[in-house]
């Protein structure tokens, strides 16, 4: 049995302890040494060596090594170094971005720094380090405390804390010490428990320390997030799967090559078992052919390419109020499918507010409250203060008693100008869970006002009389069911219903007698109280729905509250589940999972079942981002795909464990970073259709040079420089790319999905069939004219400009034109010419290194029109799959 399910007395039995004793010193240090120290255990700390090497075990990372290695054993320093720079950089810039659960560990353990805390200790009430309590210590708090450890409450006087970060609840809690009969009751509903971390708002409390350091509630968030997740990206499983089949392809045709060079070796007698020595130079030759293939396939450029471009798009999404935390998440925020989000703070402003009113008999508007008896009751008989402070509101208080503040000011009330004109109260009456009102009187003239503020029921019974237009008259039958119809209609909407009443006495009453005093009074009006919805969520929610992308609420709100805030923004649909978390946990994983898909709403959430949810629908290979603010929020922002912190109202904890953190708190920034991220993703498949089609010309070109029996068209090193130049600028510029408007309107890209599509595979072998082709033409005849000695260098030059002017057709999907959008990226264009400048200097003055000869003005002229041909095939190809379209829809 837990202890909300015990009396106090029971607890304190238990724990061996003493309400009015103590714990005495010698207790105490015993305890210690059994239970530690009331902080939390600290993560051991990963070393730098154990980090780069996990970082070098990506399967691309592995073909980069080994291919760097061979190129150096072959002689070919510039190739070899540039391929380890390319793995350096990106080593490096992983491991830099690694370590975000040791931040958000460690920003959550400053919330437990050493303040001191009123306990008892051998019958005095001492002052001590939140660190030296333990099971058992009795702990006395007040206003403005913050709570040092999870403990049961022993007594209290009006008592209300702030838990909003650990259950994601914006309203108060009030807490009472009875015990609690119900069975896995929700962490937000232990009314007589305190949580470690919490802060008291109002009133006072004993209570006796139940759990310390990692066993509090906040500790067992901490143990959260020390949890290593090794998990990977939808992205970083793309391009190992990616990485791995180029090397299984490249390595069974550059072996293919290999054996192929010998078998022609042997059938020209080069080749005798007897004789190795002779063949040595002709066996090393192939061997370097081979390795070239090998090099050549794999992309060196891609691990750069997608560092370089994230680190653009970080800037970029910068600028748009998502500050990227963690580079990868620049891209994997695009082929999300699922957003779990809080509701307090992130769906909604995290500001109670007044959004209904009903006074003087019938319901008006909230900014035009024309009943002085109303406005009065709103800022006299209340504990709390506004403030405001660089344009922003600032609620000190009660959040609710903060809203009627903010309401009387709307209303050109100045409610410490009442205070100031009525000085202080003749009597005080704090809100009780048996009465659930609050009151407070005033001497006013010759008299005495009394105002009563709290549940609509309760103000009813009260009162019999009813303030009206013409005065104050008797309250009718009809009157009340008229007003109870009214208070029912905002209840369903989920508002807080606030019910005010008043009456003047002309003699002192005995204050001292409560129910005495608390009746027959005029009943003045009601309120309704929400925190509303962001201005712009609504918008963010319909974008989502066109995107493809689910929405699913997980708040510590109670049921009601979260259903009508998920109908507001039209998420519930006639098939959707809503639950409290405590159905979720009596359900088994298999059971949760095959009903997460409908699921929109979890009330009553904690951070054990976050995590639970988060985990089970990458299971289902959902792409999850998860967004909080809360102390609580703060496991399932690390476990998720991307976690997304406020930057304004979220916690530190909150923002060191997310990836990316709103600047402006929106959630439509959420979906501009979806739109970037897809755009991201796109560029890296710009890129991979670029590269690879690269590989397959050089490839297919050298297969059937050896078939056809003609001369290698191009040397070791051409093929090198063609690897280098064309995973080089011209193919970082398709990272630059800005996204394409049609972005939103895509379905999510699915995480077991591969990274070349159809689509690409399609453009690949088609364009690279093309270039092979009009390679071979080039080999077999001499179309473009030239010399003998010049052909070599014509087909190594056409197959750079042809690669080259292949990539603005890799720009473009599907059957999109390159032309619309060749503007956008100018930088590209710029690119792409410097690039065709360095390839003429290679060739008319590189050919003591490239084997290559001086080529003619017109000749360039006529290598140049014909490699544009390219050009010309992919949109005649993109208008016929155009017709083919338009033709088999209709």
């Amino acid at each position: 049995m837990d202890f909300y399910q015990k009396e106090a007395q029971e607890v304190i039995a238990e724990l061996m302890t003493d309400e009015d004793r103590g714990l005495s010193s010698s207790e105490h240090i015993k305890r210690t040494q059994s239970y530690g120290k009331n902080v939390f255990t600290p993560k051991p700390k990963e070393r730098l060596f154990i980090k780069v090497l996990e970082n070098l075990k990506e399967p691309l990372i592995i073909i980069l090594l080994i291919s760097g290695v061979i190129s150096l054993m072959m002689g070919h320093l510039p190739d070899g170094l540039g391929i380890f720079a390319a793995v350096l950089i990106a080593t490096s810039i992983s491991v830099i971005q690694e370590g975000k659960s040791d931040k958000a560990f460690e920003a959550l353990a400053k919330l437990s720094e050493d303040v001191r805390v009123k306990v008892v200790r051998d019958h005095q009430i001492i002052h001590v380090p939140q660190s030296e309590l333990t099971i058992g210590d009795i702990i006395h708090l007040e206003t403005g405390e913050k709570v040092p450890a999870d403990s049961r409450i022993v007594h209290c006087s009006n008592l209300g804390i702030n838990e909003s970060m650990l259950t994601g609840e914006a309203e108060s809690v009030t807490k009472k010490s009875n015990r609690i009969d119900r069975e896995n009751c929700p962490l937000a509903e232990r009314t007589n428990m305190l949580f470690s971390g919490t802060m008291v708002i109002e009133g006072r409390a004993i209570a006796v320390v139940t759990a310390i350091g990692d066993q509090t509630e906040m500790g067992k968030i901490a143990e959260e997030l020390k949890e290593e997740l090794t998990s990977q990206t939808p992205l970083q499983q793309k391009l190992a799967d990616l990485g791995k089949k180029i090397s299984i392809i490249g390595s069974i045709v550059a072996a293919g090559i290999f054996v192929f060079e010998l078998y022609l070796m042997y059938r020209q007698g080069l080749l005798v078992l007897n004789n190795l020595g002779s063949a040595l130079p002709g066996i090393k030759d192939a061997f370097v052919t081979s390795v070239a293939l090998i090099v050549a396939a794999v992309p060196e450029g891609l691990p750069t390419m997608v560092a370089i471009t994230l680190a653009f798009n970080m800037q970029k999404m910068a600028n748009n109020n998502a500050l990227v935390r963690k580079l990868i998440a620049c891209e994997t925020i695009g082929s999300v499918n699922v957003i779990c989000s809080d509701k307090t703070g992130t769906l909604t402003e995290n500001k109670m507010t007044v959004v209904e009113a009903w006074c003087t008999g019938s319901e008006t508007s909230v900014n035009q409250l024309n009943c002085p008896e109303l406005l009065e009751n709103f800022c006299l008989n209340t504990t709390a203060d506004i403030a405001h402070k660089d344009h922003q509101l600032i609620f000190l208080g009660n959040p609710t008693e903060c809203s009627l503040l903010v309401c009387s000011e709307t209303n050109d009330i100045n409610y410490r100008e009442y205070r100031k004109k009525y000085g202080e109260p003749v009597a005080e009456y704090n809100f009780t869970s048996a009465r659930k009102m609050m009151s407070t009187a005033y001497e006013m003239g010759d008299g005495y006002r009394f105002y009563t503020k709290g549940s609509p029921e309760k103000v009813l019974d009260i009162c019999d009389r009813i303030l009206l237009n013409h005065g104050v008259v008797p309250m009718t039958q009809d009157d009340k069911d008229k007003i109870e119809a009214a208070i029912k209609e905002l209840q369903d909407k989920a508002l807080r219903v606030l019910a005010f009443a008043y009456t003047d006495f002309t003699n002192e009453p005995q204050w001292e007698d409560i129910y005495k005093v608390e009746k027959n009074l005029i009943f003045t009006g009601f309120v309704g109280i929400e925190d509303p919805l962001r201005g712009d969520v609504k918008e963010a929610i319909d974008q989502c729905r066109r995107a493809g992308i689910k929405v699913k609420i997980l708040t510590g709100d109670n049921l009601n509250t979260a259903k009508a805030i998920a109908d507001q923004l039209g998420i519930i649909e006639s098939d959707s589940l809503v639950f409290e978390v405590t159905e979720i946990e009596a359900m088994s994983d298999q059971e949760l999972r095959s009903k997460l898909d409908k699921i929109v709403v979890i009330a009553r959430s904690n951070p054990t079942a976050k995590m639970r949810v988060v985990k089970l629908l990458r299971e289902n290979n959902a792409s999850v981002v998860v967004t909080g603010d809360g102390i609580n929020d703060a496991p399932a922002l690390k476990a998720a795909d991307v976690g997304v912190a406020m930057g304004i109202t979220g916690t530190e904890v909150s923002k060191e464990a997310s990836d990316i953190v709103l600047l402006d708190d929106s959630f439509s920034t959420i979906v501009k970073a979806i739109k970037w991220g897809r755009g991201i993703y796109e560029n890296f498949q710009r890129f991979i259709q670029f590269q690879l089609t690269v590989n397959v010309v050089a490839f297919i070109t050298v297969i059937l040079a050896e078939i056809i029996g003609y001369k290698m068209p191009f040397t070791t090193l051409q093929l090198l420089w063609v690897n280098i130049i064309m995973d080089g600028p011209p193919a970082l510029s398709l990272g630059l790319e800005p996204p394409r408007e049609h972005l939103l309107e895509k379905q999510p890209i699915k995480r077991n999905a591969s990274i070349v599509t159809k689509d690409m595979l399609f453009k690949i072998v088609s364009n690279g069939l093309f270039i092979v082709g009009a390679l071979i033409l080039l080999m077999k005849t001499q179309i473009l004219g030239g010399r003998d000695a010049q052909q070599t260098t014509i087909v190594f030059t056409a197959f750079v400009l042809f690669q080259l002017w292949n990539a603005f057709n890799c720009r473009e999907f599907g059957t999109k034109s390159i032309f619309p959008n060749i503007h956008r990226n100018m930088v590209m264009v710029g690119i792409v010419f410097l690039t065709f400048l360095v390839q003429i200097i290679v060739t008319q003055f590189g050919g003591q290194v490239f084997k290559t000869v001086p080529l003619e003005w017109y000749l360039w002229l006529r290598i140049i029109g014909f490699t544009l041909s390219i050009i010309v095939f992919g949109e005649i190809v993109k208008l016929f799959m155009r017709i083919y379209k338009r033709f088999s829809f209709n």
